[in-house]
């Protein structure tokens, strides 16, 4: 039986949403292995000028618990 771990993170980008989640995972992936899967629980922007400065995304990361 395998163990499943659940961490909450949030995480930024200038380009997009899609580049918001894939620095989450990199970030993650430096301390943690074994990832399953991303949950995008929220997205938000910040405005700037009437125009969109940053994509935000808070993220539930899964990852298996090594015995």
């Amino acid at each position: 039986m395998s163990i499943v771990k659940v961490i909450e993170v949030i995480a930024s980008s200038e380009k997009s949403f899609d580049d918001a989640i894939q620095n989450a995972v990199a970030e993650v992936s430096k301390t943690i292995k074994n990832i399953d899967s991303v949950y995008v629980k929220d997205f938000k922007c910040h405005v700037k000028d009437q125009k969109i400065a940053t994509y935000g995304v808070i993220c539930k990361v899964s990852f298996r618990v090594e015995n």
